[in-house]
């Protein structure tokens, strides 16, 4: 079992960044690969970004690439997603998901644990 945590959501105008963080307890972190998803209201839950757990590659949906940054701090089995230049439609609940291997899957369904998510609300 591996129990997820996110904060760091909040209400903040266009243009500006917020820092989002996902903390990871129960098995061991290393086991499982994690990245971020978003769910804006009415519409399905979304990949945002991952990270290889091998290779330390990060990869990002077209709409987040050079806006959003993701990465990883071991020691504190932590993971983080850096947002700056936010736009209104970046509003959404975001969520991080574990699975095991290397890589989280795109499609949401195939990942294992999911923390409750947090909220990010970018006013125009």
């Amino acid at each position: 079992q591996v129990q997820l945590v996110e904060s760091g959501g909040g209400l903040v105008q266009a243009g500006g960044s917020l820092r989002l963080s996902c903390a990871a307890s129960g098995r061991t972190f290393g086991s499982y690969a994690m990245g971020w998803f978003r769910q804006a209201p009415g519409k399905e839950r979304e990949y945002v970004a991952a990270i290889d757990w091998s290779s330390g590659t990060t990869y990002y949906r077209d709409a987040v690439k050079g806006r959003f940054t993701m990465s990883r701090d071991n020691a504190q089995n932590t993971v983080y997603l850096q947002m700056n230049s936010l736009k209104p439609e970046d509003t959404a609940v975001y969520y991080c998901a574990a699975k095991r291997g290397t890589i989280v899957s795109a499609l949401p369904a195939k990942n294992d644990y999911w923390g409750r998510g947090t909220l990010v609300t970018v006013s125009s």
